[in-house]
């Protein structure tokens, strides 16, 4: 998920959340209104009552039979309100429900003395009490009270008018006039908002993330076309414009990366090619005086053959020929590394059976590997199978083979196989050397490819000869070079299988 759906959904979820609790903010304000104005007009009502009527009990006393009616018809046009005559003590003296109430069935006096002190307030502080309902017995009602005075005690409340106003439940109730001419335009107009300012959001965050955009884009351009292709013009027309935000600065910080990469990228192009030179010239420079020096050494010792008095001679002849014909096959490594790593090489392609390639290069290792009494042979395909066609310089690929095989040779025993095999895979060739020789360790594996890593032991037992971990180097390169790749499976006691995955040519 990118990080503009990200901040997208973030201010989506926060504007839904906004709307949330401004329409909860809403329903509790209007509530706590209408409860305000309820008991305003509950309490203004049994203020007129006692201002009008100041012998309210006397008047029960006198007339008993008509009180009920009387009081019911006070409340005659406040629905969903009771109205109840109490003594000093709560005790429930007449009411206007229609539920009859249990004898002795007293009223808290708490909510009731509360209710009068409310009253008592300035208008802009009076807050509502809420209060018992002794007909529904809860206490979710808005209560009023006044108290009625009385000629003994010194005046002290001889009795209370309580008031008890429930929530109209009726259609024509505020709630009902909220829901139907408020809630709903209400609603609409909050989801318009929220869908208004989330189109604004995610346009300011397109045009704030644009330039992290452009530098995202530059940074995919860049590994595209990798560091020898884009990284000299990378910076033009491709980076945003700088800016004075935290972006802008972003895009100094890039463009000054930019700039440092391709000062060290020149500089290691211009090393690399000065280590390509000098060993290519090296090498060329070392090839002739080697080439001359085995060749007098060769010389000297097909003339003292026959000699018995120059046999100590010969002997040092051999070790110093032997270490020059070494050193001729690592210069001539090295120089042919020189050439491969060359950014200008081109492969001479051609598409070719590379099962018989692989028989050719048997024949040739055919006798050098029966004087060391090792079978070199190549495994034939299957009737049912394709033969493995594959574009390849053949040059380049018989030296990669016959490096395996060479390197093979050098540490087998006696008496041990290598076979070559081709398949023909799905898109692409597998080419496997395998011996049954001594195998590598597990630790020497991951280094096995690398430029003057040996592996096993520094000289190979097979031969006494020591390897200076180029051939295999020199394998890996050109098999690189193909655009495949190199594998290695082996262990101590078991061989060793290398297998070349190369691009597989149409026939």
């Amino acid at each position: 998920m990118s990080v503009r759906v990200k901040l997208a959904l973030t201010i989506f979820a926060t504007g839904i959340v906004t709307a949330l609790l401004v329409i909860a903010t809403v329903l509790y304000a209007f509530q706590r209104f209408e409860r305000e104005m309820t008991f305003q007009r509950a309490t203004s009502f049994l203020m007129r009552v006692t201002s009008t009527y100041d012998d309210v009990l006397e008047l029960r006393r006198r007339r008993p039979d008509e009180f009920q009616t009387w009081l019911r018809n006070l409340v005659l046009y406040e629905p969903d309100t009771q109205l109840y005559l109490l003594d000093r003590d709560g005790l429930v003296l007449a009411s206007t429900g229609k539920v009859r109430l249990a004898p002795g069935f007293k009223v808290s006096l708490g909510p009731v003395l509360a209710a009068m002190q409310s009253a008592k307030q300035d208008p802009g502080r009076t807050s509502f009490v809420m209060g018992d309902d002794p007909e529904r017995m809860d206490a979710d009602a808005v209560v009023a009270a006044e108290p009625l005075r009385g000629a003994v005690d010194g005046g002290a409340a001889a009795g209370y008018l309580y008031l008890v106003a429930h929530r109209d439940s009726g259609a024509g109730s505020h709630w009902e006039a909220l829901r139907s001419t408020f809630a709903v335009p209400a609603l609409a107009l909050i989801a318009g908002i929220v869908a208004v300012t989330t189109l604004l959001a995610a346009l300011v965050i397109a045009s704030v993330t644009r330039p992290l955009q452009r530098l995202t884009d530059a940074v995919a351009a860049l590994s595209r076309r990798g560091l020898e292709e884009g990284i000299a013009n990378t910076s033009q027309g491709l980076l945003p414009p700088r800016t004075r935000d935290e972006f802008g600065q972003l895009t100094a910080a890039f463009e000054m990366m930019l700039a440092t990469l391709r000062r060290q990228w020149g500089a290691l192009r211009r090393l690399d090619h000065f280590r390509r030179e000098g060993v290519s010239n090296l090498s060329h420079d070392l090839r002739s005086p080697l080439t001359a020096t085995a060749a007098c050494l060769e010389t000297l010792d097909a003339r003292w053959g026959g000699d018995t008095a120059h046999a100590e001679d010969r002997r040092l002849i051999e070790v110093a020929l032997r270490n020059t014909r070494n050193a001729a096959r690592l210069v001539q490594s090295l120089g042919d590394l020189a050439k491969l790593d060359e950014p200008e090489f081109r492969l001479h392609q051609v598409d070719v059976d590379v099962g018989e390639l692989l028989d050719d290069i048997c024949i040739r290792f055919a006798e050098p590997a029966e004087r060391r009494g090792i079978v070199v042979r190549a495994l034939p395909l299957d009737s049912a199978e394709r033969p493995p066609y594959a574009s390849l310089d053949i040059e380049l690929f018989e030296r990669a083979i016959a490096n395996l095989i060479d390197n093979a040779l050098k540490f087998c025993a006696p008496g041990s196989h290598i076979e070559l095999s081709a398949r023909s895979r799905t898109g692409h060739v597998e080419v496997c050397v395998a011996d049954d020789g001594p195998g590598i360790a597990e630790a020497d594996l991951p280094f096995l490819f690398d430029r003057f890593f040996r592996s096993r032991q520094t000289v190979a037992p097979a031969t006494g000869e020591g390897g200076k971990g180029l051939g295999l180097a020199i394998v890996k390169r050109i098999v690189e070079l193909h655009r495949g790749e190199v594998g290695v499976d082996s262990a101590p006691g078991r061989g060793t299988r290398i297998t070349l995955t190369l691009p597989a040519a149409p026939r």
